[in-house]
């Protein structure tokens, strides 16, 4: 059963690791490309060495752990957008070059794409580009019959909280589980669409988010 073959980013720990699990549970052939394995998603010579899988999930992800602009250092702003934004762009490049028909991709947006996340608004404008990113890239991928997708978590528990968690804590926000989007990858992946981004909301079944019309794409 699809994907026989499979490659995540970001996959040492949080989300990453949930997907690895998952899609070894269902028999396929994992390559798993972190940072701390000695992948960097942000250099576009890395990418040259994949070739093609089945189902790629662009998962890799940073924040800065800063909420006020004015106290944001040109390091971390670029080492976000080179994780976040480089990372998915170099990905698809290199996949849209050696990938075949039936095959897919799934990027790791979040739910601060679709709104605002004050907590961390570089963060945020990084996973707005992806979810515009995928909805334009996807017509020109499905011309040679390669899904794209993007799902869009709420806050998920992961280390990468681990900045803000106290001021999460006085929120009382729902916390999702890594493997509940481990579960929405492969819905993602198997529904057959393009283009989509799906929200994943404590509680609830993944759901494709409704985007205004404002003209026919014709």
């Amino acid at each position: 059963m699809f994907p026989e073959t499979g490659l995540v980013t970001g996959s040492a720990g949080g989300i990453g690791r949930a997907i690895v699990d998952r899609l070894e549970g269902e028999g396929a052939d994992v390559l798993g490309l972190d940072l701390v394995t000695g992948f960097d998603v942000s250099d576009p010579t890395a990418w040259e060495s994949v070739d093609r899988v089945a189902l790629a999930c662009l998962n890799a992800g940073i924040g800065t752990g800063i909420a006020s602009i004015r106290e944001l250092t040109a390091e971390q702003y670029r080492r976000v957008v080179g994780t976040n934004v480089d990372g998915v762009v170099y990905g698809v490049r290199r996949l849209a070059r050696v990938m075949d028909e039936g095959d897919a991709i799934v990027v790791t947006a979040s739910l601060a794409g679709l709104t605002t996340m004050v907590l961390d608004p570089i963060y945020s404008g990084t996973k707005h580009f992806l979810i515009g990113f995928v909805r334009s890239v996807a017509p020109q991928l499905a011309e040679r019959g390669i899904t794209i997708n993007a799902i869009c978590p709420g806050v998920v528990d992961t280390p990468m909280l681990d900045p803000i968690r106290d001021r999460l804590a006085m929120t009382e926000i729902e916390l999702l589980r890594p493997e509940e989007i481990a579960d929405a990858v492969l819905m993602a992946a198997r529904d057959g669409s393009t283009g989509e981004a799906w929200t994943c909301l404590p509680g609830r079944p993944p759901e494709r988010f409704e985007f205004h019309r404002f003209f026919d794409s014709a």
